[in-house]
């Protein structure tokens, strides 16, 4: 799956005010440095360096922790908390790894909090009387995916369709899920996913193409109609 553009109600909120938004993203596409140059820079004083960085990194960002918790407040707010941790460590930043398998190991380990404690929600929802349709307020469904992924031409059954990958994307075990999401929403190499996830990168290789297979089996009937 490709990434969410900046249209529809999956674009990556602002982490800014509009005007400083608009700022750093000027100032984002002139610059030339690299990451990791502009972490230093952030860390040694620069503000503008941070700016920079949130606007080339938010909207992937973004895309990962919303398919990931499938929950787009929960997202904005998990967002938040990665460039703020980002900002607290700061003073601890060295030029050992790569900024981007930094920064999304920040977001994986939040993720996987989320996780854990979703699942323990879940657990304890068990002994809770049943609610009314009206009142089900469970896990949100992924509310998109990028349009030419839909292998159909009627823009009616897309809503169906939509819903179905991303349930079938949930059913993925967590270390496969994580995987197959840095690596089609995110766009993250094999290597870089290897070194947030602490795995071999044949082993995260295996990881996806399990994915992809289970993925292909449960959507099998589509690529039948």
């Amino acid at each position: 799956m490709d990434e969410v553009h900046s249209t529809g109600s999956l674009a990556a909120p602002p982490v800014a005010s509009a005007s400083a938004s608009s700022t750093a993203s000027s100032a984002a596409s002139q610059e030339t440095r690299a990451d990791e140059a502009l972490m230093v820079s952030f860390r040694d004083g620069e503000a503008r360096a941070f700016d920079v960085l949130v606007m080339r990194h938010r909207r992937g960002l973004f895309n990962f922790l919303l398919r990931s918790v499938q929950n787009r407040s929960r997202a904005e707010e998990m967002l938040q908390e990665v460039f703020l941790r980002v900002v607290r460590s700061k003073e601890r930043y060295e030029q050992t790894a790569k900024f981007t398998t930094w920064v999304y190991t920040i977001a994986r380990n939040l993720c996987v909090d989320e996780s854990r404690r979703a699942k323990f929600r879940r657990t304890v929802s068990l002994d809770a009387p049943r609610r009314g349709a009206d009142g089900d307020d469970g896990p949100g469904m992924l509310e998109s995916v990028a349009a030419d992924q839909v292998a159909t031409d009627d823009a009616a059954a897309a809503p169906q369709i939509r819903g179905r990958i991303a349930a079938a994307i949930e059913l993925l075990p967590d270390d496969q899920r994580e995987v197959f999401l840095m690596r089609q929403v995110s766009g993250l190499s094999f290597k870089e996913i290897g070194e947030i996830v602490g795995a071999p990168e044949n082993t995260v290789k295996s990881r996806m193409r399990y994915a992809l297979d289970k993925l292909r089996t449960e959507l099998a009937d589509f690529n039948k109609e």
